[in-house]
């Protein structure tokens, strides 16, 4: 799994979920339950992991959504 967005934002996490699942990428938002420890206050971001192999799809399909701004570095 490759990590593709790291957010506070639950709204931009589940558009990018729902994106995943319709173009059948699977897909997994990590560190959710974190949200417990912290209070639900959003400090901890969460983490959109896609299948490795279909990485560059799952980018090209969330840029096209508009959502670009919000990946994170492929080189990093």
């Amino acid at each position: 799994m490759h990590e593709i967005i790291r957010s506070n934002d639950a709204v931009v996490l589940s558009f990018a979920e729902s994106l995943m699942k319709d173009a059948g990428i699977s897909c997994m938002i990590a560190d959710q339950a974190m949200s417990i420890l912290e209070g639900s206050l959003g400090m901890l971001p969460r983490r959109l992991l896609v299948e490795g192999d279909r990485a560059d799809e799952a980018r090209r399909i969330l840029t096209d959504a508009g959502l670009g701004d919000e990946l994170l570095d492929p080189e990093a």
